[in-house]
């Protein structure tokens, strides 16, 4: 098998689902005695759109990819989006209702936590079930088996029933088993989200060995993690593409464009007050606009209004970024690395944050305020979600120059 040759080959792939069981189990006796009447249906059927019956839906649709020997696809989309559909097709647990799948190689998936996993037997049990079901003989199990149990770093409990292990500890074996394997094409959906961190990076690192001779579709919600290994995206909206292609970057912001807009909370005593909260955009040659999507070395200002209900009152205030996993990117501070002090009354005061040719990774990021009183920096408002924006572009790393803004009142 050359390393030019296609592994996965996707063709206008559709799947329907009924919301009703009693109709599904109708449906499902129908399609069962036409699909083995010959005289009902020809060999062009599965490039056919069927027609859906009452309560049907589509839960993925028209979606056609080709991936080769290392090339990794990012599978992303919100909750509900066909995801993990769209792996099971491709792990022929279901059949597609229209186009066509062809494989080529071997196939190893870990599509759900504990898949072909027994909670009765025991770790080392498991890894032979485990690589059965992938079409591994057992000699070859055999051969691997001191090198599956000494990446999953489970030698203590590798004779412990699987019903004892924690979540993580399972999807360590589950890797451990699929990437020694050495599969033609690997298939994981989200199972890394519940490993520790120093699993995660060894099973990051490890996929890139794999790729060297291998097709890898990766379905995560983490986009650093997307960034970090992926060179191609598909982005699933309602089952249907809703990008496809090689910039990684643009998939990821129409993956976060998708996103329903985050909403404004507040906590602390109430007697700060902020309004008319805008986010502006400065381009490298100057243009100011009212846009919230930037690009690497643009100037960003946010603009807002604050005021005191409870009369003067002098506070410290800071800004934090937060990036779309809700991890503080930077938190905004005057040059002494201490919040600023500013003085407020009923009387709303215009301020405005700028930074200058900000560099961040592509993806949404949102801004929180913090208003305390000192000395004892009591909370009088925080406001996380007060803004947001967007960067576009492919730059990797969180690097930011957010602690070089300045604030000016007007």
């Amino acid at each position: 098998m050359s390393d030019s040759e296609i592994l996965v080959d996707a063709q206008h792939v559709g799947k329907k689902f009924c919301r009703s069981l009693k109709r599904s189990l109708y449906y499902g006796a129908g399609d069962i005695a036409k699909a083995v009447n010959p005289f009902t249906h020809t060999q062009n059927d599965i490039f056919e759109k069927p027609v859906l019956r009452k309560k049907e839906f589509w839960a993925v649709q028209d979606v056609s990819f080709q991936l080769r020997r290392g090339d990794c696809l990012g599978l992303l989309g919100h909750n509900g989006a066909g995801k993990s559909t769209l792996l099971k097709i491709l792990n022929n647990l279901i059949k597609p209702d229209t186009g066509q799948i062809i494989m080529r190689g071997r196939v190893c998936a870990l599509i759900e936590l504990g898949a072909g996993f027994n909670p009765i037997l025991t770790g080392r049990e498991n890894i032979y079930n485990s690589a059965a079901l992938f079409g591994i003989p057992k000699k070859v199990v055999d051969q691997k088996f001191d090198e599956i149990v000494a990446f999953s770093e489970l030698e203590e409990f590798i004779d412990t029933p699987l019903q004892n292990y924690s979540s993580g500890m399972r999807v360590r074996l589950g890797f451990a088993v699929a990437i020694q394997m050495e599969p033609d094409v690997l298939l994981l959906d989200e199972v890394l989200a519940v490993g520790d961190i120093a699993f995660r990076i060894k099973c990051l690192n490890a996929m890139f060995e794999i790729l060297k001779h291998s097709a890898v579709i990766f379905v995560s919600h983490s986009m650093s993690q997307i960034h970090r290994i992926c060179n191609q995206v598909c982005l699933l909206s309602h089952g249907q593409t809703a990008y496809l292609g090689n910039d990684v970057g643009e998939g990821v912001h129409k993956y976060f464009q998708l996103a329903p807009n985050q909403k404004t909370t507040q906590i602390g005593d109430g007697s700060i007050s902020v309004d008319d909260i805008k986010v502006l955009r400065i381009s490298p040659t100057g243009k100011r606009e009212s846009i919230s999507e930037l690009s690497h070395g643009d100037t960003l200002e946010i603009e807002f209004y604050a005021s005191s209900k409870k009369g003067p009152v002098d506070c410290n205030f800071s800004m934090v970024v937060w990036n779309s996993e809700l991890y503080p990117i930077d938190t905004y501070v005057d040059g002494d690395a201490k919040p600023h002090k500013i003085s407020l009354n009923g009387e709303p005061a215009k301020f405005i944050v700028r930074a200058e040719s900000i560099k961040l990774a592509a993806g949404l990021f949102s801004v929180s305020f913090h208003f305390t009183q000192p000395p004892h920096n009591k909370v009088l408002s925080r406001i996380d979600g007060a803004a947001s924006f967007t960067m576009k572009g492919q730059v990797q790393g969180q690097a930011s120059q957010f602690t070089t803004t300045t604030l000016t009142k007007s």
